[in-house]
């Protein structure tokens, strides 16, 4: 069984010219709605990079193309209803998405968790990476809905092996490099909870002698739990290093790195970089560190780094831990005012902005935006003020505007920009933020009208 499971998991470089992939697929409900296609940039920061898009037709059709050298882990959205998938290069997938009520009046918010799309796969390959995963996992969800109490409170370690056997006889002739990493790292997660292996030997045979496989999903994700509070808490061997005292100056990259050194399992350059840079992510938000030395060895890392990969992640993880910090520049976007004339944050420049971002179901925002006019009325003239509407219908903002004929202020539409209340992190309504004459954020989030939101303006306005 053991030579079978290891067959299965045969290690190939992932090494290759970018080749085209299509995507085709039909989304009922969604005519003239957007198709977009993300990939995850990194599996530390998580952040998303859109490399496709397209609009629905009105017949329900969409196509996409992207060219791909390498498996990535996508994920296929209409507004924020998701369906995760595989590229692999080369490939042509078609898509039969179900029919559903894109355009419910339930509160529009990323953060709110949405009915996720529900897709067929046409005319798919069995030995297809989506397919592969699939079957996987409903093998590995019904094991753990039967036997998860038996694994983690019994220690039941001869279930294990049963299931091993189990995935090896249900994929023994599968060749696709991608899955076999993907089974591995899936089954040292139950190994994990089964503490089947002590953590140093678990750590060793994951970790210490295999490569590091940067766009594998389950390895990345067995990675993150491994490695979570390791540097502070979980390593014997680092926990009790003085980090803040290593944290600064220009020579704390390599005054860490010796130090991490001490550690066994990270005797390999590339595993302990990367283990840094997690562990930088998680001490930033620790209040016994420097926020600013923290960013100084990020910069460092994404700029003197040998591993392309490591700065790339290092450049995410800065862009991640300072977004919407005071300084950064504020998200752009294009939005229709009332008048569908088209404004961006750019042409906004030379005067401080006010932003709001508000629904006309939302009575919080109403009773703000009251004061808010007071607001206008006293600063109008020096800055720009901002109020963007979150609701589904342009007409619904236009009806709410046309019956207040004291709010005039620039009025904008989200419209399919959906992705705008990520960029600016809206998780309830209503949201400020205050924006300096050159496009940098002031204020974020910045005081409700109500609530000493004058203060603010009057620094901004006298620096």
């Amino acid at each position: 069984m053991r030579r079978l499971l290891v067959s299965l998991l045969v290690i190939l470089p992932f090494i290759g010219i970018a080749q085209p992939v299509k995507i085709t697929g039909t989304a009922s409900g969604a005519e003239g709605k957007w198709v977009h296609l993300f990939v995850t940039k990194d599996f530390i920061t998580s952040l998303e990079e859109e490399i496709a898009k397209a609009r629905i037709d009105s017949s329900g059709h969409f196509s996409l193309s992207v060219d791909v050298s390498h498996v990535m882990s996508a994920n296929l959205s209409i507004d924020f209803h998701r369906v995760e998938m595989f590229l692999e290069p080369g490939k042509s997938y078609q898509l039969e998405i179900a029919p559903m009520n894109y355009n419910s009046t339930i509160e529009i918010n990323p953060f709110i968790q949405s009915e996720n799309l529900h897709v067929d796969f046409r005319n798919e390959d069995p030995e297809e990476l989506n397919a592969l995963v699939q079957q996987f996992n409903v093998l590995h969800s019904n094991f753990l809905l039967l036997h998860f109490n038996d694994l983690y409170r019994d220690r039941n370690v001869a279930l294990l092996d049963t299931f091993k056997f189990e995935i090896v006889r249900s994929f023994v002739s599968t060749q696709n490099t991608y899955f076999g990493i993907y089974i591995k790292y899936k089954m040292a997660a139950l190994i994990q909870v089964a503490k089947a292996l002590n953590p140093i030997k678990l750590g060793k045979l994951y970790f210490s002698d295999p490569p590091i496989y940067y766009d594998n999903v389950e390895y990345m994700d067995f990675f993150n739990q491994y490695f979570t509070k390791y540097m502070t808490a979980t390593s014997r061997s680092l926990k009790f290093i003085d980090y803040p005292s290593i944290l600064k100056g220009p020579s704390s990259y390599d005054a860490l790195m010796k130090a991490m050194e001490a550690d066994t399992l990270l005797r390999k350059t590339e595993l302990r970089e990367l283990v840094m840079l997690k562990g930088l992510k998680e001490m930033y938000y620790l209040p016994s560190y420097n926020q600013d030395n923290i960013i100084a060895l990020l910069h460092t890392v994404a700029n003197q780094s040998k591993f392309p990969e490591h700065r790339l992640i290092a450049e995410d993880i800065i862009k991640s831990l300072t977004h919407l910090k005071t300084g950064t520049p504020a998200p752009e976007f294009a939005l229709q005012d009332r008048n569908r004339n088209t404004v961006t944050m750019k042409s906004l420049k030379g005067k401080p902005v006010l932003i709001c971002f508000w629904t006309t179901y939302c009575q919080g925002c109403l009773s703000e935006m009251e004061t808010m006019k007071t607001l206008y009325a006293k600063y109008g003239s020096k800055m720009h003020f901002v109020s963007i509407c979150a609701d589904r219908e342009f007409m619904k903002m236009l009806f709410f505007i046309d019956m207040k004929k004291d709010f005039t202020w620039t009025f904008l539409h989200i419209g399919d920009q959906l992705e705008l209340l990520k960029d600016y992190d809206v998780r309830s309504y209503p949201l400020f933020v205050l924006i300096d004459k050159d496009g940098d954020i002031y204020s974020y989030p910045a005081d409700f009208p109500g609530k000493g939101l004058e203060t603010a303006i009057e620094k901004l306005q006298n620096p």
